[in-house]
C-alpha cells in the first residue's frame, strides 16, 4: 500500500513540474530571467545555482513553483517578463497549461504503444469490443472477502454491471460460483450473496467497475497520432462533464450524478487505486487528470494561470497594466479561497476516501 501511495504521489508532483517547466522553457525561450524553479515549496532545503537561475529542492512536496523576474511587478528591463510584448507573455503564461496537454499526449501516445482496458459506462463502447467488469473494492466482513475476491479481479461472464448485480439479486441465500481472471488466470470463487446486508455494503460486498479495451495497441509510429487524437477526445469529454457539472449547479440541481469532488489527496487515492489495475490504468487515469488540470488552470480565477490571463486580456483592452496593487490583492483573496475549499473537500470528501482505502488494504 505504501509503495502504490507513494507512486501515485511522485506522479501528482511529476505532472507539477512538468507544469512549471512549460513556464520556464518558454520564458527562457524569450530571454527572461527565471530567478529560480523549486521542486516542492519553501523554507528551502538545498539548491545550486547555474546561470541566472536558482535550482532549488524545498522541504514542502506539494508541487513546484518558477520565479520569473518581473510577473509580480513593474519591473522594466531588458530580462524582465513586463518588459516583453503582451503576446509573449501570454506564450509565457499559457506554456503551463500546453505542457499538461504535451504530458497527455506523451502518455497516451505510450497507452497506444502498450494497449490498455479502461472504465466505461454501458454506452460508451463499440460492438465487439472486449469488455470485463471488474472488481475495486472488496470490503471487510463479507461473503467477497470470505471467499477470496481480490481488488483487480474480473469476473467472467458479465459484460454489464447491472448483468451481475441482478444475478446476485436473483440467488440472494443460493451458493452460486463465480469464474474470474486473475494475473491471466481463471480462478472458480464459490460464495452466498446475503439475504440482510448493510445498505452501505450490498449482497456481495464488492465495488465494481465495467472496463473496455478501448485503447487498444498501435505500430508505434502510429501511436502518437492516436495519442494526440485521444488527448482531443479527453479534452472534448472533459469540457462536456465540467459543463454539465456547473450548469446543473447553477440551476440548483446540485452536483451530477457520478460527478466526485477531489482534492490532492483525493486524486492520489484515485490514482493508487489505480494502479491495483496495472500500468495500463494507471497511465490512462494520470493522461486524464493532466488534461483536466489543464483545464482547471485556464479558469478565470486570480492565482490560476487562466487569472494572469485575463489581467493581460485587461492591459490589452485598457491600454495600461491593471495596477500591481490590486493584481496582487486578487490574487491573494483567491489564492487562499481556493485554499479553504481544498480544505472543505479534503475533510468532506478526501478523508473518507483514505479511510475506506486503508481499510481495503489491510
Amino acid at each position: 500500500m505504501f509503495i502504490t501511495l507513494l507512486i501515485a504521489f511522485l506522479s501528482l508532483i511529476a505532472l507539477m513540474i512538468i507544469h512549471e517547466f512549460g513556464h520556464f522553457i518558454i520564458a527562457k525561450k524569450f530571454g527572461v530571467r527565471v530567478e529560480e524553479f523549486g521542486i516542492g515549496y519553501p523554507p528551502r532545503l538545498f539548491g545550486k545555482k547555474f546561470g541566472d537561475t536558482l535550482y532549488s529542492v524545498n522541504l514542502i512536496p506539494l508541487g513546484a513553483f518558477v520565479k520569473i523576474y518581473g510577473e509580480e511587478g513593474d519591473v522594466h528591463d531588458a530580462k524582465s517578463f513586463t518588459n516583453l510584448a503582451i503576446w509573449k507573455r501570454i506564450l509565457i503564461v499559457l506554456g503551463g497549461v500546453i505542457a499538461f496537454w504535451v504530458a497527455s499526449i506523451i502518455i497516451f501516445s505510450i497507452l497506444f504503444g502498450i494497449g490498455a482496458s479502461v472504465p466505461v459506462g454501458d454506452q460508451d463502447v463499440a460492438v465487439g469490443t472486449p469488455v470485463a467488469v471488474s472488481i475495486v473494492s472488496v470490503q471487510k466482513g463479507t461473503p467477497a472477502e470470505g471467499a477470496g475476491l481480490k481488488i483487480g479481479d474480473k469476473i467472467i461472464g458479465f459484460n454489464k454491471i447491472v448483468d451481475f448485480q441482478n444475478f446476485v439479486k436473483d440467488n440472494k441465500g443460493k451458493e452460486v460460483t463465480l469464474s474470474i481472471t486473475r494475473e491471466g488466470k481463471i480462478i472458480n470463487i464459490t460464495l452466498t450473496p446475503r439475504v440482510d446486508y448493510p445498505v452501505d455494503q450490498g449482497s456481495v460486498g464488492v465495488g465494481l467497475e465495467r472496463s473496455a479495451n478501448i485503447i487498444q495497441k498501435a505500430p508505434w509510429y502510429l501511436a502518437p497520432i492516436k495519442g494526440t487524437a485521444f488527448t482531443w477526445d479527453v479534452t472534448i469529454k472533459s469540457l462536456q462533464g465540467i459543463f454539465g457539472v456547473f450548469a446543473n449547479l447553477f440551476s440548483g440541481k446540485g452536483v451530477p450524478s457520478g460527478a466526485e469532488l477531489a482534492g490532492p489527496i483525493g486524486i492520489t487515492i484515485f490514482l493508487a487505486n489505480a494502479a491495483s489495475y496495472g500500468v495500463g490504468f494507471f497511465l490512462y487515469f494520470i493522461g486524464s487528470i493532466s488534461v483536466l488540470v489543464a483545464i482547471f488552470n485556464l479558469f478565470p480565477i486570480p492565482a490560476l494561470d487562466g487569472g494572469k490571463l485575463v489581467f493581460l486580456i485587461l492591459e490589452k483592452v485598457m491600454g495600461k497594466p491593471v495596477p500591481v496593487k490590486w493584481e496582487q490583492i486578487l490574487t491573494v483573496v483567491f489564492f487562499i479561497l481556493l485554499i479553504l475549499m481544498s480544505l472543505i473537500v479534503t475533510v468532506m470528501f478526501d478523508i473518507p476516501r483514505v479511510i475506506d482505502f486503508v481499510n481495503a488494504s489491510f
